[in-house]
């Protein structure tokens, strides 16, 4: 067969064929350039265009200055939410150079906001130690900021430069002088209303995540101010006690098994650790890690030799001072940490984080260099502290004679195959598809609202599951009472995933988790309940978008043979508007779901075509916040959930009285 020749005019008839049919050649390939890639895939660099997103671009900046501070050059940062909209961030560290960086032939400050992975943390003597991995991190900001502009005060001068989207819009210029000795960076910009679903920030977000970094970076001061009120709201963060006073923060509404905070500092092989920790009479572990200020939620190496060094020194001080018997077993590290609140923060200076969302470190280094500094360091204390030593172990050895009897319990709860025959709760009425993506639980407060969804329900899709009155509080139990409550038994078996140690989410049995309890205080108290027993035991859950929370209407309103339904007063307000306001309007208030027919409880809060879900969310930034929000509403001390309830009263509606 002869070989076929292609012409030049034929190979442009192939590929001008190949657009027609929706194919690509070599011109469909779009090269973006400089920042663009950032305004085309938003969600790459910063995670999302959600608020998540939005305040990333604050956390960005402030982190540079941070970086400035653990470097020894800044003690104070100023961020200001301002009238217009923007964000400002001012630090006194040394002020981002101003010189020409000979390899871009700009100035170093427009190297670092327009060039991706431009930055003092890629060697070269800026940074030792720095919070960013991938250097993008004033690059992004700029790309995604309908504005952003930067003043530099350096050798008695202020140094200037606008850019717009991205693109520079002037050369850096000198504006005027500044004082002798003043130096620093203030950088202030606005979010592209483009980019982002919304680019309002949030006072409270900003204030957790600052304090977080001031309580991280001991010595650093962090003012917050929210200037776009009529009042304006102020918040300064300063902590000379760095990590210790977090914890003593994280544990202001607990009582202490003793009074002294465990601080352990050093350094090995480059890496410096610093650990703060406490016990408190709680049944929960409270441990969060961070590596360059970085939370990592999902922990790393700094981690593992934390709990390793925490384990082994306990079970080796309970021998030696004949505090476990010799035929008793080893203390497990569950055991010992129970009630546990700590700090791991280590500083190294080139991080290995496993996947882009730095959320685990992979170092092996620095799991032997917190290992060694804990262990030795917590040995003296126990040594020196002989009182609190014996709590701790006397505190395990309760948790560990729980943890047995937990287990007898636990296997009757655990999800089994059906070669096992193990049968699901008797309450429940599952659905009958078996593909866990099209299913769908609903926990309902009360046989008579279980009795009306089960009613309503698509059999299909739709399982129920009722629960009878208040489910156990898990903040004020311990495992064992935990596994021995009839209804947290249903709903674990029900999940299929088990709880604790034993959660696998590769088992859970439906997509979503619906807790439908009453629009009224108590309904309040049960969801609070489920979500606190949730979070505390398959926190994954959570955080993989599995759990919600119904939203039944609040009122009925029915006129001239029509109904509708309103789920605020406000939209009451707005049916009335529309319909009318005489005395043909027959508006009636739910007092419970009970109150619905099967019909109006599918029409209202089952139907997927028309119901109001609300997915329940954990920010990996706000988690700390999270602990101490359910331990004041759920804990045993009255005093902190009595200010809680002052503090936030003024946010509630429809509060039955």
């Amino acid at each position: 067969m002869a070989e076929e020749k292609i012409t030049q005019d034929t190979q442009e008839e192939i590929e001008r064929g190949m657009a027609a049919q929706g194919e690509y050649g070599a011109d469909q390939i779009q090269i973006l350039e400089g920042l663009e890639a950032v305004r085309k895939r938003p969600g790459m660099y910063i995670g999302s265009t959600s608020l998540r997103g939005l305040h990333h671009l604050v956390y960005e900046i402030v982190d540079n200055s941070v970086d400035e501070a653990i470097a020894g050059f800044c003690t104070s940062i100023v961020v200001n939410l301002n009238k217009d909209g923007s964000c400002t961030v001012m630090d006194n560290g040394r002020g981002i150079p101003v010189g020409i960086n000979h390899k871009a032939g700009i100035p170093a400050v427009e190297v670092v906001f327009t060039i991706l992975h431009a930055g003092g943390k890629f060697g070269g003597g800026g940074y030792k130690v720095s919070g960013g991995l991938h250097g993008v991190g004033a690059s992004v900001v700029n790309a995604l900021s309908d504005w952003l502009e930067v003043e530099i005060r350096h050798e008695g001068k202020l140094y200037e430069q606008r850019y717009e989207r991205g693109k520079t819009m002037y050369p850096l210029r000198e504006a005027g002088t500044c004082e002798e000795g003043a130096s620093g960076t203030k950088v202030t910009f606005y979010p592209d209303a483009t980019i982002f679903d919304s680019i309002e920030f949030d006072f409270d977000t900003l204030k957790t995540r600052l304090r977080e970094t001031a309580f991280l970076t001991r010595g650093l001061k962090i003012e917050l101010n929210d200037l776009r009120g009529d009042e304006v709201q102020s918040r300064t963060f300063h902590y000379e006690g760095g990590i210790k006073e977090f914890v003593e923060y994280l544990n202001k509404n607990k009582q202490m098994l003793y009074p002294e905070i465990m601080y352990f500092e050093g350094q090995r092989n480059g890496v410096l650790v610093e650990v703060a920790m406490q016990h408190n009479d709680t049944y929960t572990e409270n441990v969060y890690s961070f590596v360059n200020n970085i939370n990592t939620p999902e922990g790393g190496t700094h981690l593992e030799g934390f709990k390793n060094a925490v384990t082994k020194t306990f079970n080796d001080y309970g021998r030696e001072q004949k505090l476990l018997r010799d035929s008793e077993p080893n203390l497990s590290g569950d055991d010992i940490r129970e009630g546990l609140t700590a700090i791991v923060s280590i500083k190294i200076e080139d991080p290995q984080f496993e996947g882009q969302t730095k959320q685990k470190l992979g170092n092996a280094d620095a799991r032997g260099a917190v290992q060694s500094i804990v262990n030795e360091q917590l040995t003296y204390f126990l040594e020196q502290n002989p009182s609190v030593g014996k709590a701790i172990i006397e505190k395990s050895v309760l948790a560990q004679r729980a943890r047995e009897a937990a287990r007898k319990a636990r296997d009757l709860t655990r999800r089994k195959t059906d070669l096992e025959n193990t049968a699901l709760p008797g309450k429940l009425a599952d659905c009958s598809d078996r593909d866990p993506k099209n299913c769908e639980i609903y926990i309902v407060e009360g046989d008579s609202a279980g009795g009306s969804a089960k009613t309503a329900r698509d059999r299909a899709t739709q399982a129920i599951l009722p629960l009878r009155g208040k489910i156990l509080n898990v903040e004020k139990a311990r495992l064992d009472k935990i596994y021995g409550n009839e209804e947290i038994k249903a709903m674990i078996t029900a999940f299929g995933t088990g709880i604790h140690e034993d959660f696998d989410i590769s088992k859970l049995r439906y997509d979503k988790i619906i807790i439908m309890t009453d629009a009224d205080v108590d309904g309040a108290h049960i969801a609070t309940l489920m979500l606190t027993f949730i979070y505390r035991f398959m926190p994954e859950l959570i955080r993989q978008g599995h759990v919600y929370l119904a939203k039944p209407p609040l009122y009925k309103l029915d006129k001239s043979g029509k109904s509708w339904y309103a789920y605020s007063d406000e939209e009451l307000a707005g049916i009335i508007n529309e319909v009318g306001r005489d005395q043909n309007n027959k508006i009636q208030r739910y007092k419970g779901l009970g109150e619905m027919d099967a019909d109006q409880l599918w029409d209202t809060t089952m139907d997927p075509e028309h119901r109001v879900l609300l997915r329940v969310n954990i920010n990996e930034d706000d988690e700390s916040e999270v602990d101490i929000t359910f331990d004041t509403l759920m804990g045993d001390r009255v005093e902190p959930r009595r200010n809680f309830i002052i503090e936030n009263a003024k946010f509630v509606k429809n509060l039955d009285v």
